[in-house]
């Protein structure tokens, strides 16, 4: 596991989560820890290590 600082797209405040380092691309939702509102999130791994990193809100 990864812990991956970033700042939310809706509230600006910076949050933190942990990625698998075990999958090189996934998409998925969370909730931010902090406003509540859901964040699609794509982490992309190569030999373990992050290389690219993607917070998007999701427009409701």
């Amino acid at each position: 596991m990864f812990e991956h600082f970033f700042q939310c797209p809706y509230c600006w405040e910076e949050i933190s989560m942990l990625l698998d380092t075990s999958i090189s691309k996934q998409t998925y939702v969370e909730d931010c820890e902090v406003c509540c509102n859901p964040i699609e999130i794509t982490p992309i791994f190569q030999a373990h290590e992050l290389i690219g990193f993607e917070a998007e809100s999701l427009e409701q």
